[in-house]
């Protein structure tokens, strides 16, 4: 054991039935540092971390805290030890205050009785100290999704931990928000925390961390200097080969117009207009990509043209026909596909099978039924064929999707959607959350969807994959239209401009 390291794991190995989790790894952290854990999905990136924090028992293997050996049985000796844990899905109590989860599950500081108020005050010095500026007494289901983030980080530190982990805390904050999150991070690491970083971004990874260790398939393959590395060095020892990180992409050749939208308007959930006056159309074998920061109207325009959200006013065309008002079914059986932006809500069914999850909106059509009855043989063929021929990692077709990491449910989606041989497809945010292996897949699997004549509407957050695939680039802005650009004459700060309403284009 070396003594200079806060954290050592030595030769631990962790395995589920079938799978191999983390395969005999070592990992170690220096106190008062930035440390991210980064390999693809299913890398064993956070069930090395489950052991860490007492989730998981390991098989094999040794921990030493501060240079003494422990055996952490559970998150409560985790935290013992000073170690808090931020998961991607939160741990809160949607109808308490942020004051009552932080405090949820200590004793009481002063006697038998609990003083909210001295916790909250308490609270409102921790919140100035470490930059994660909340409100006690606010009702954590009235929180945005990164406010309630703060409120996690608040929980543990709260505690007194020293040692926080972060599981892909990024993926489901803005571009915004990731700024101000680092911010913190900094902060907290000036404060003497030390912070490890689980994630798959190479971005983050390089504006954050001092130092890397990389997975893959289970194993830890490198330990390396953050700032004696690079993007394609660390991309190359998380997938085993070279990543291209920009996909070439052959000159267009639009043919007619599939989609026409007219005069679009469109309310979001409070019954507020989303979606002003939007004109927009899309050709036959044309990209065609919509930016605007999160939030200004992007989501409901996508819903209005699926047939998830009414439409208040205007027209959308497929070809010549109307579908303004067409159901969620009708839309599918024009030929009109879409990669939702949460794949587990909405693009999956995380109890059925792959292969019930493929034939989920064909599943009244030959040959996967007949007169009512389900033709299971024919479903199963067919999910097999789909996993094989899009690459999903798994053992086969009779597993349930929630078994799936994030890249392999994104590839089954697109498998479910592709197959049909759509006269249009709604990608909406469809990397998100990915590695970039699994980002360079569905890339080429959207460009060659293009060359396959299909229209394409490309909604996402991140500016540089709307660069990369589109032929145009609509901006929108508080619900408008406030330009479209080719995407040879795109400027990437013009089109940054026009994201914040500074700058409209005619």
């Amino acid at each position: 054991m070396t003594a200079n390291y806060l954290i050592q794991m030595q030769g631990v190995t962790k395995s589920f039935p079938g799978v191999i989790a983390n395969n005999r790894v070592d990992l170690q952290v220096e106190a008062g540092t930035i440390h991210a854990l980064l390999g693809e999905n299913g890398a064993g990136k956070t069930t090395l971390m489950n052991v860490l924090y007492g989730l998981y028992q390991p098989e094999e293997g040794h921990i030493f805290i501060r240079g003494e050996e422990c055996r952490i049985a559970s998150p409560g000796q985790a935290m013992e030890l000073g170690i808090g844990m931020v998961h991607q899905h939160f741990m809160l109590v949607p109808v308490l205050s942020v004051a009552e989860n932080i405090i949820l599950g200590l004793p009481p500081a002063h006697g038998p009785f609990l003083d909210l108020a001295a916790a909250e005050q308490a609270i409102i010095e921790l919140s100035r100290t470490s930059g994660l500026q909340v409100d006690p007494q606010a009702k954590v289901w009235q929180l945005s999704v990164g406010i309630q983030q703060r409120v996690e980080i608040l929980k543990f530190l709260y505690r007194g931990a020293e040692i926080l982990i972060l599981d892909e805390p990024t993926a489901v904050l803005t571009p915004e928000e990731v700024t101000r999150f680092f911010d913190v991070l900094q902060r907290l690491k000036e404060q003497g925390v030390t912070i490890i970083l689980i994630t798959h971004k190479l971005k983050e990874v390089m504006a954050i961390s001092n130092r890397v260790t990389v997975m893959r398939d289970g194993s830890a393959v490198a330990t390396v200097e953050t700032e004696s590395t690079n993007p394609q060095e660390l991309a190359r020892l998380m997938v085993g080969r070279e990543v291209v990180f920009r996909i070439a992409k052959p000159p267009g050749t639009p043919g007619e117009t599939v989609l026409a939208i007219q005069d679009l308007h469109v309310e979001n959930d409070r019954e507020l207009p989303a979606v002003r006056g939007v004109d927009l159309s899309i050709r036959e074998g044309e990209i065609l990509g919509i930016a605007g920061v999160s939030g200004n109207g992007q989501t409901e325009l996508t819903e209005a043209i699926t047939g998830i959200r009414p439409v208040r006013h205007g027209r959308v065309r497929l070809y010549d026909r109307d579908i303004t008002h067409y159901s969620p079914r009708q839309i599918i059986e024009t030929g009109i596909a879409q990669i939702p932006s949460d794949r587990h809500a909405m693009g999956s069914i995380a109890d059925f099978t792959l292969a019930e999850n493929v034939v989920l909106s064909v599943i009244e059509q030959p040959p996967f039924s007949k007169q009512g009855i389900l033709r299971w043989p024919q479903i199963e063929a067919y999910g097999g064929q789909l996993i094989r021929d899009f690459d999903v990692r798994a053992s086969g077709a009779h597993i349930p999707a929630k078994w799936l990491s994030g890249g392999n449910l994104q590839k089954l989606i697109l498998a479910k959607e592709m197959a049909r041989s759509p006269r249009l497809l709604i990608a909406t945010q469809p990397t998100r959350g990915l590695d970039v292996a699994a980002i360079e897949y569905v890339h080429k699997k959207l460009l060659a969807a293009r060359e396959q004549g299909t229209a394409i509407l490309l909604s996402s957050s991140e500016l540089e994959e709307i660069m990369t695939l589109s032929d145009r680039i609509a901006v929108m802005y508080e619900g408008q239209i406030v330009g479209v650009v080719a995407q040879d004459e795109a400027d990437v700060n013009e089109i940054a401009l026009m994201m914040t309403g500074a700058v409209k284009k005619s």
